[in-house]
């Protein structure tokens, strides 16, 4: 018998040497496609960028044309959605100051919101026409102009809404839950520590004690007629307040019934207030949508967490004005 051989001959070692070379190759063939599938990602990924950065009329677009400056008004008016302030007035500063824009028109759907984003951008349109005294800013309202969106239509030269619209609710709503009994009952215990003997205000694992009650209604009471003032203050002799109560009570109507209300001046979509009322058939969307890069990571879900959080009302507590 012959003895077992351990070392490789040399034909064995030039396969596995060929071996060895073929991985090195194809990890090397591999860290080179990474690279360029990585560098495909960033080339796609700034594209998008310019892309959403040039549909901003403002920034980009001379519009040559004589043309009514739209700015949209979509959605809950909050800090952080794209019905903020921050948004909407920017939007209205570009569309004032184009040189072409023969007014402006604020197309609003939105059901309200916060009552403090709702009075900056009511602020501002006051500032605005003040300062460009020659153009118009008409509010037209299509599907809903309640409460907060309402708010910021008051400040135009004139509203007007279709037929079917919803229109008003100029009230206030601060909504929450109790929990105390359900807790209770499931034998959870509530710790909680403060500094401050009203900190704990509105516990929802507490009852409510009266003194935090009126206090949150006077609370309450002050922007409800922070919000009438502002409506009086834009709407003028319009507003048919004699004999009508309910108008200030947080109801809303149709845009008929609005109209006869003083809440609106007449019944005409977008198009037909920028042919019939300011005189030009050209239409140019000045709204801003947000930064590039912000449109860019939503679309790839970095917005989920804060979606969810308010989906389960975790960021509910603040007044709202619809």
């Amino acid at each position: 018998m012959e003895p077992y051989n351990k070392e490789p001959d040399h034909k064995e070692w030039k396969l596995i040497e060929k071996l060895l070379g073929q991985a090195q190759a194809e990890q090397r063939k591999s860290r080179r496609w990474g690279i360029f599938f990585k560098s495909l990602g960033f080339v796609y990924l700034f594209a998008m960028l310019y892309l959403f950065a040039a549909n901003r009329p403002g920034d980009s677009l001379a519009v040559a044309e004589p043309h009514v400056a739209v700015v949209d008004v979509t959605g809950a008016i909050m800090s952080d959605s794209a019905a903020s302030a921050d948004l909407i007035t920017t939007g209205l500063r570009d569309a004032f100051e184009a040189d072409n824009s023969k007014a402006v028109l604020l197309r609003i759907n939105s059901p309200g919101g916060s009552p403090v984003q709702a009075n900056f951008v009511y602020n501002e349109i006051r500032r605005l026409r003040a300062e460009y005294p020659d153009k118009k800013l008409y509010a037209a309202i299509t599907d809903m102009g309640a409460s907060g969106a309402y708010y910021i239509a008051s400040a135009a030269d004139e509203i007007y809404a279709d037929p079917a619209s919803i229109v008003g609710s100029i009230g206030v709503i601060m909504a929450g839950f109790g929990v105390q009994e359900a807790a209770e009952k499931l034998g959870v215990e509530r710790r909680v520590y403060t500094a401050g003997e009203n900190k704990d205000i509105l516990d929802p694992f507490a009852p409510v004690r009266e003194k935090d009650r009126e206090h949150v209604q006077t609370m309450l009471d002050e922007i409800h007629q922070q919000f009438i003032g502002a409506v009086k203050e834009g709407r003028g002799d319009r507003l048919k307040v004699e004999g009508h109560p309910e108008l200030f009570s947080g109801l809303f109507w149709t845009g008929e019934r609005a109209l006869s209300l003083g809440l609106v001046d007449g019944l005409k979509s977008p198009g037909q207030v920028a042919r019939d009322v300011a005189g030009v058939d050209e239409m140019v969307n000045y709204t801003v949508s947000g930064s590039a890069l912000d449109k860019v990571l939503k679309r790839f879900g970095v917005s989920v967490g804060d979606g969810l959080g308010k989906s389960l009302g975790l960021d509910a507590g603040a007044p709202n004005i619809r």
